[in-house]
């Protein structure tokens, strides 16, 4: 079990933009595909204009499945086209849980109706 954290750091001021135009646009079908949204942030203070998304996996093989779903999604690519000119950079890392850590296994994500 990991999660991915993503980091996009956007254009000054564009964070409720990019915020509206996800839950509007993205935010569905990003769910539906990648299926445990562990958290979806903005930076208050700090480094400024980021959002900070994180989504849960039991293996590298289900990432990679899951992504390449969503990439080839018809939808996901109408939305990205819209969201590209807010993002300057993208960071991604992968966060192991500490060995102290008493993680419940992941909720399987609710069909879709």
């Amino acid at each position: 079990m990991f999660v991915d954290e993503r980091i996009y750091t956007l254009h000054a001021g564009q964070v409720p933009v990019f915020l509206k135009l996800y839950e509007e646009e993205g935010m569905e079908c990003q769910v539906r595909i990648l299926g445990r949204m562990v958290g979806y942030y903005y930076t208050d203070f700090g480094p400024l204009n980021q959002i900070v998304h994180m989504w849960g996996y039991e293996s590298l093989d289900e990432r990679h499945e899951r992504r390449k779903a969503l990439q080839a999604s018809p939808e996901w690519q109408s939305y990205a086209r819209q969201m590209r000119s807010l993002v300057v950079r993208v960071e991604n890392k992968l966060l192991l849980p500490a060995p102290f850590l008493e993680a419940q296994r992941w909720r399987e994500p609710q069909a879709a109706a």
